[in-house]
């Protein structure tokens, strides 16, 4: 039988990521703020405890998938957090999107008692992390990815290793991010421009996708934005807001400049400031044909 382990965060993310572990015969011990968010998988024999040291009472194990720093940080270090249950040996698995600083923090805090910070950080949305189609990255101590390797295995469709410093991972998830962003912005301004003088938007679309950008970021985010149509909800445009201000804190911190950053991230912020948390990330390209005066779709 398979060991035990411990999951933290069920939202769209965590409970995809969570519903293949146990899929693949992992018996689960989870926990989430939110209890109702554990019905899924405690239907199919998963054991739901009431804080997040009790998690690793029973497993040496334990995935989280957080929002922020800040939710990260009081399920390790709160009341009954899982700080309190840290033991030598027991590994922790941070899949969130956090600040590197914070990682480099909780590495730290985990080493002192004899316990293993891992980060493992993933791209794609939620219908790829349901088909275990993630990509998964990862930093922090080699033990701890020899003996996580084979389930991370199971939740995605290819591993890439960014070394021992845990907060690798987190950069190079900040990044990615930013790539993303960028791939956005630009799309958004070049279909905006093919619209003002007469093309029509998926008509680009079908060109750059399969031809100079034959990508999945152009084929998949360029249908929303050549359509207009964000839906479903992948992440929300305030939990990217997040991990753009992230990246602009940790480049003001490395004395890197990027103003393209700042451009996604004040689009994001307008998108976010006019109630738009009903749609995909991606929507923040609507601000780009607002601005050109082509009002909403």
């Amino acid at each position: 039988m398979n060991e035990p382990l411990g999951f933290i965060g069920l939202g769209s993310m965590g409970l995809a990521i969570a519903s293949n572990l146990q899929a693949a015969g992992y018996p689960l011990r989870v926990y989430n703020r939110s209890p109702e968010k554990a019905e899924p998988l405690l239907k199919n024999g998963a054991f739901r405890v009431a804080s997040p040291a009790e998690v690793l009472d029973g497993a040496d194990i334990v995935f989280t998938m957080l929002s922020d720093d800040g939710a990260l940080e009081e399920v390790v270090g709160g009341e009954n957090g899982l700080a309190a249950a840290l033991r030598p040996g027991k590994i922790h698995v941070s899949m969130s999107t956090v600040s590197p600083g914070l990682s480099k923090k909780l590495a730290e805090h985990h080493q002192q008692a004899g316990a293993h910070y891992l980060t493992a950080t993933v791209f794609g949305k939620p219908d790829a992390a349901a088909a275990a189609k993630l990509w998964v990255c990862t930093s922090g101590p080699a033990q701890a990815k020899q003996r996580v390797s084979p389930l991370l295995d199971i939740i995605g469709q290819g591993t890439y290793d960014f070394g021992n410093d845990p907060a690798a991972s987190n950069v190079v998830k900040l990044a990615g991010n930013f790539l993303l962003g960028a791939a956005i912005e630009a799309m958004a301004e070049a279909f905006t421009l093919g619209e003002k003088n007469g093309i029509r938007r998926m008509q680009m679309l079908d060109l750059f996708s399969n031809t100079l950008f034959a990508c999945p970021v152009y084929k998949n985010y360029g249908k929303l934005i050549a359509e207009e149509k964000y839906q479903p909800v992948g992440a929300p445009p305030a939990l990217i807001r997040k991990d753009m201000r992230l990246v602009l804190e940790t480049a003001q911190q490395s004395l890197v400049p990027m103003p393209f950053a700042h451009i996604i991230f004040d689009h994001l912020t307008a998108t976010v400031a006019k109630g738009k948390n009903d749609i995909d990330w991606a929507g923040f390209a609507g601000e780009v044909s607002e601005n050109a005066g082509l009002g909403k779709k």
